[in-house]
């Protein structure tokens, strides 16, 4: 009889999952890396299964692979309560255990920076829970840079193991940490592993989108758990029953468990048991009939302890059954003893031993026990707050009042935890919540609404004249929930409340609340790529118009100043901005003041007060650093290097960029760092540090939190592809930024500057028409005011090519018209900077040489006027065409022009303008290197003085590439070189690869440009 075996409820043989373990295990010696390295490669992976599979069997033997290894294994479960999610449950548990295992390592790494990761791990400090700081957009993900830093510093020497549970109940707040350390984690011996339960993971489940979110990172692996094989299930049972079974009670258990490694288990002590009621048809039965067997004290003690979350406190178990203590340690025992319940990992409390066991016991109370329950555990609390931890306490008083159904009481509890979430920044639990109060709302009573009042619960928006002791309105419900769906990123719900908000507002005559949620809207609008946002902050400005000064008045004016100078800089734009500023100052709202001072100094810069301007922001840099306003540090170290970048002070924007980037590493500000390593790649470019422009923009693009920083560094790079001669990936480049960009939301200095790489390019692949045509389109009214930076590059590309198709037959159509554009755009655009005057000049030389009028004199203002700015690239282009305007007059100094512009090309690895010195070099017979009086003239040029000897092309070649130039196809070139068609495709295919061009377009434009055939040739 198998009655008399000796059995185990868990096998102690681990069976299967060999291939699992070793991908685990794998991790765990990448993680660790070589010894002598300083740091390890974190890894992060994710398990999944059905409920009962055997995700936590697996996860503990790694557990055991790793302590043999002296690694740190932490672990931390999501709690459920009810249906809830404790906020950063996970991770609290999880680094309360690194104190525990690690505390000197703990408090090193989290030096400086308890306060703030106190929201995680009380145990270090107190977190602030006074008044909103007003930075509320970046503290969430202040908190979460900080995180991962602190997790990088604690496995900077020894490898930590951090392992997640129950992913499927986490809360939102833990899966957007998550999100953001498989991205961001960057160094340290760690290994992250998450487990879920596949089955639970339904369509609408929030953790299927994040699990998409996951893969498409790439930084994670996932491991999905199948069911047991009959062998592996036999195997299993050998292991439980220390025997070997019978063949037909290995089939009858797979075939009842279908490989389900619980269910084997459950199935086996039912065999084991001799049941006489026979073996049950479902997992859950079985749960039921050996809780159901457990003495009555027992059962009522998992009854209690199954309704009150994942794992409950022993004081709380106590106060909520009212056993006796004996007899509840009994009850316990009996739960513990019979393999159904097991103590918590703290020691603290009791949980179930598989949550399929809790869950089947929850299913099976009744509506009204369920009730019951969930007040006796709220009344416990409320009579013994110090029954559970603090940083838990609101939240499950909460839920626990909720699910017994009492409006009365679950309304002020639900706010206080909302008030609790929003403190520890965890805006998508405040927003379940505030959700969860409108729902109680009416079904409170007035005179529990009445005692209710607005300091204590909401803090969206500025008072505007209210009492303070006036009752707590539904509408400001509406507010903080449109604030908390903002900062959580929940953008949609967000709008949708704050469109019912504002006609709520109306419909309750409060035209600054409906005020105050069109800014709202016209915030969320934007970022959702909806549009430009001007609509409803119109709306907004039209509201409070009339109305006396006040916080949301400040802030509408604020907002509607930076947009203008975003989108429409002028002198309507100054007026708003200085309004906002005065506004501001009435209102004492120092914060808002010193955002509408930073707009109007980038506007005074835009009009030509440079100095006022830019002195302007950086009082507003400093005064920020020192009220420690985390947002406005950000936009000022965005804002004014862009400022400088505009009038030319290139270095003095690298300085402040680089000073930015420490400041943002200092006080963690992460969306900061893509925005400003953009603008830096802008400035570098300009001083001719290319490889530090390739640098600062991949790693823009790599940490980047949205689309726009993306746009700019792919612009950026796009820029540096062209002066490389890389037209391809110029293109890959500027179609990756029109996609950031978007369309909904346009603004000039975008729209210009995208512009100008598709005219650079259309001309660079010798596509004249083209690129004369969206000039023509992107220029037809005009350039917005604030534009010059980009506009004046555009007009010098523009001329640049027509200069260079000069001759050609084909382009000489349209070409006046387009000159005449030119000059007359030209003279529209300021140019009181150094760099736009020689700029102004360098357009100027480049239409006259389109025109066949240019002079030596005309390319010395714009050189002399380059060589006043930080502009090598741009020096060195001029100094080329200078040179060869000097040909017949100056050779001498031609050749030293001609010498410092390649000296710089060659430096920057601008291959188009190396090309064309050379050339010119050849054609001028100019030693480009330094000359011993041994060495022939022409050798320093490049040898054979013939045109396209450069390149190296065959006799046949060139004249292939004469009619290449001449448009002629591969037929035409055929017939007129008496060859076959595939051997002029041939000849063609090698011309691209020594001009390293990419099409037959680019291949003509490169013989025009340098000038490889007199003109006449080409017109045959």
């Amino acid at each position: 009889m198998l009655g008399s075996v000796e059995t185990r409820s868990v096998s102690p043989v681990f069976v299967g999952r060999a291939g699992e373990l070793s991908v685990l295990t794998d991790a765990l010696t990448r993680a660790a890396g070589d010894a002598a390295a300083s740091c390890g490669e974190p890894q992060a992976l994710l398990v999944g299964g059905e409920a009962g599979v055997g995700k936590t069997r697996l996860i503990e033997e790694l557990w055991a692979e790793a302590r043999r290894r002296d690694a740190v294994v932490a672990v931390g479960g999501c709690v459920e309560i009810g249906a809830d999610g404790l906020p950063f449950a996970p991770f609290s548990t999880a680094l309360r255990a690194l104190r525990r295992l690690m505390p000197e390592e703990m408090a090193t790494a989290a030096a400086g920076h308890e306060q703030e990761l106190a929201r995680l791990l009380p145990e270090l400090g107190e977190y602030p829970r006074g008044e909103r700081s007003g930075d509320e957009d970046g503290e969430l993900a202040r908190l979460f840079e900080l995180t991962t830093r602190l997790l990088e510093r604690v496995a900077a020497e020894r490898t930590v193991v951090l392992v997640l549970e129950d992913l499927h109940w986490a809360d939102a707040s833990t899966r957007h940490l998550i999100a953001y350390l498989t991205r961001t984690l960057r160094r340290g011996r760690l290994v992250f592993i998450a487990t879920y339960r596949s089955d639970d993971v339904h369509r609408r489940h929030p953790l299927r989108p994040f699990l998409a979110e996951l893969d498409r990172t790439r930084t994670v692996q996932r491991i999905e758990l199948a069911r047991f094989t009959r062998g592996e299930v036999h195997r299993q049972l050998v292991g439980i029953l220390a025997a070997e079974p019978a063949p037909d009670m290995v089939d009858n258990v797979f075939d009842r468990s279908d490989g389900n490694a619980f269910f084997v288990e459950e199935l086996a002590r039912s065999l084991v048991a001799d049941d006489p009621c026979g073996l049950p048809d479902s997992l859950r039965d079985i749960l039921l009939v050996r809780v159901e067997a457990l003495p009555e004290s027992a059962q009522r003690a998992a009854r209690v302890l199954a309704e009150g979350g994942s794992a409950v406190e022993y004081g709380l178990l106590l106060a909520v059954t009212g056993l006796a203590e004996d007899h509840l340690i009994e009850a316990l025992r009996a739960g513990v003893e019979a393999n159904i319940l097991q103590p918590s990992s703290d020691g603290d409390g009791y949980r179930f031993r598989h949550s399929l066991a809790r869950e089947a016991v929850s299913d099976d109370l009744l509506p009204p026990e369920r009730s019951r329950l969930n007040r006796r555990y709220a009344q416990a609390l409320e009579a013994d707050p110090g029954l559970v931890r603090d940083d838990e306490r609101a939240m499950r008083l909460a839920t626990y009042w909720y699910h017994a159904h009492d409006p009365a009481k679950a309304l002020p509890a639900v706010l206080d935890a909302s008030v609790e979430a929003r403190r520890r920044h965890a805006y998508s639990e405040q927003l379940r919540l505030l959700e969860r109060a409108m729902e109680l709302w009416d079904g409170a009573s007035a005179e529990v609404r009445a005692a209710l009042r607005p300091l204590d619960y909401a803090e969206a928006y500025p008072s505007h004249g209210r009492d303070p002791e006036s009752p707590l309105r539904f509408l400001d419900l509406m507010a903080e929930a449109t604030t908390a769906g903002r900062l959580s990123r929940e953008r949609e719900r967000a709008l949708q409340i704050a469109k019912r908000g504002q006609r709520l507002a109306f419909a309750e005559q409060d035209p600054l609340s409906a005020a105050w949620f069109a800014l709202q809207r016209s915030r969320l609008v934007s970022v959702l790529g909806r549009g430009d946002g001007w609509a409803e902050l119109a709306e907004a400005k039209e509201l409070v118009r009339g109305l006396p000064p006040s916080p949301v008045h400040a802030q509408i004016l604020a907002e509607a100043a930076s947009w203008y100078r975003i989108h429409t800089p002028g002198p309507e734009s100054l007026a708003i901005a200085e309004q906002a500023v005065e506004y501001a100052r009435m209102v004492g709202d120092e914060r808002v003041e010193l955002a509408a001072r930073l707009s109007l100094g980038g506007l005074l810069v835009e009009a030509g007060h440079a100095d006022e301007g830019l002195a302007e922001m950086h009082t507003v840099k400093e005064r920020s650093v020192a009220l420690n306003a985390h947002t406005l540090i950000s936009s000022s170290y965005v804002n004014l290097p862009h400022a400088l970048e505009s009038v030319g002070r290139s270095q003095e924007s690298v300085d402040v960029l680089l000073k930015g980037l420490e400041v943002a590493a200092s006080y963690s500000l992460v969306g900061t760092e893509a925005w400003v390593l953009g603008n830096l790649a802008e400035s570098y470019f300009v001083l001719g540090r290319w490889d530090e422009v390739e640098a600062a923009g991949e790693r823009a693009l790599l940490v980047a939190q949205s689309p726009k920083p993306r746009a700019w560094a792919a612009t950026g790079l796009a820029l540096l592809d062209l002066g490389r001669g890389d037209t391809a990936s110029a293109a890959r480049r500027l179609r990756e930024a029109r996609e950031y960009f978007g369309t909904k939301d346009p603004t000039p200095q975008s729209t210009v500057s995208l512009d100008r790489i598709e005219v650079a390019i259309a001309a660079a692949e010798g596509r004249v028409a083209d690129a004369r045509a969206e000039f023509t389109r992107v220029t037809a009214d005009g350039f917005p005011p604030g534009t010059q930076r980009y506009a004046w590059p555009l007009l010098r590309v523009a001329a640049t090519l027509e200069g260079d198709t000069r001759g050609l037959p084909a382009a000489e159509a349209g070409r006046a018209e387009v000159l005449d554009r030119i000059a007359a755009l030209a003279r529209t655009l300021p140019a009181a900077d150094p760099i736009w005057m020689a700029y102004e000049r360098w357009v100027r030389a480049e239409v006259r040489r389109a025109r066949g009028e240019d002079r030596p004199e005309d390319w010395a203002e714009a050189g002399e006027a380059f060589e006043q700015t930080a502009h090598p690239f741009g020096l060195a282009m001029v100094r080329h065409r200078w040179a060869e305007a000097l040909l017949s007059t100056d050779r001498a100094r031609a050749g030293e022009l001609l010498r410092q512009a390649h000296e710089t090309a060659v430096r920057l690895g601008a291959r188009p303008l190396v090309q064309d010195n050379a050339l010119l070099a050849q054609r001028a017979r100019i030693p480009l290197e330094p000359q011993s009086p041994a060495t022939p003239a022409a050798a320093c040029a490049g040898g054979d003085p013939s045109r396209g000897s450069a390149f190296g092309l065959t006799p046949r070649e060139k004249d292939v590439l004469r009619l290449v130039a001449a448009g002629r196809s591969n037929r035409q070139i055929a017939e007129s070189l008496y060859i076959s068609p595939k051997t002029a495709s041939v000849h063609v295919s090698n011309i691209l690869a020594k001009l390293n061009v990419s099409g037959r377009g680019e291949a003509a434009a490169v013989a025009h440009r340098l000038r490889l055939f007199p003109l006449e040739e080409t017109g045959v």
